[in-house]
């Protein structure tokens, strides 16, 4: 009888704060709801990217996964700053690349996680660049189409619970599938 009680109380428990539990699903949404809100367009779509492949990069070079969550922060001022200076802003996203795989190499970081990070900010953000270059609709078709790509990198690194935070990977996933999927299909319409 007690054994039963237990279960049912830590079920309950369990559902009671079920958003609390989901917090980083429910502000990936929230995110995307955002971005939607202020218009998807294909240069937004490939700074979500490439700010999302930075911070993970950011995380592998310093060996500290909350740095991920920094990254946003991070990646964010990165671009402003670089449009502010007058330079296009994935020129900025790419020094800061570079500074964080020095960092990583002086540091001494894993070297395959490091690896792995820099060739998947080289991939992602090199179609999110591709994007910016191709007539809109299509580069936009692009753009999203990348950014859904990187939810899986996101649901590998979730799954793996490895180099960011498991909250990070579930955010990043919840903000990547409905902003890539609404991307293409403002692309198409």
């Amino acid at each position: 009888m007690t054994m039963m009680r237990s279960v049912t109380v830590d079920a309950g428990a369990r559902e009671g704060r079920g958003v609390l539990y989901r917090w980083p699903s429910v502000l990936g949404l929230v995110a995307a709801g955002l971005q939607f809100a202020a218009g998807v367009e294909r240069e937004s779509v490939a700074i979500t990217l490439c700010v999302a492949a930075l911070c993970y990069l950011g995380a592998a070079a310093w060996g500290r996964p909350w740095i991920a969550w920094a990254g946003i922060a991070g990646g964010s001022v990165v671009v402003v700053v670089s449009e502010v200076a007058g330079l296009v802003w994935w020129g900025g996203v790419g020094g800061a690349a570079g500074a964080l795989v020095v960092v990583g190499v002086v540091t001494g970081a894993s070297r395959p996680v490091l690896t792995a990070q820099t060739v998947a900010l080289l991939g992602y953000g090199s179609l999110a660049v591709t994007a910016l270059f191709l007539a809109p609709r299509l580069g936009l078709a692009l753009a999203g189409l990348a950014l859904m790509a990187h939810a899986a990198w996101d649901l590998r690194h979730y799954l793996r619970d490895e180099v960011v935070p498991r909250s990070l990977a579930e955010f990043c996933v919840l903000l990547d599938v409905p902003l890539g999927i609404g991307a293409v299909v403002v692309a198409v319409a």
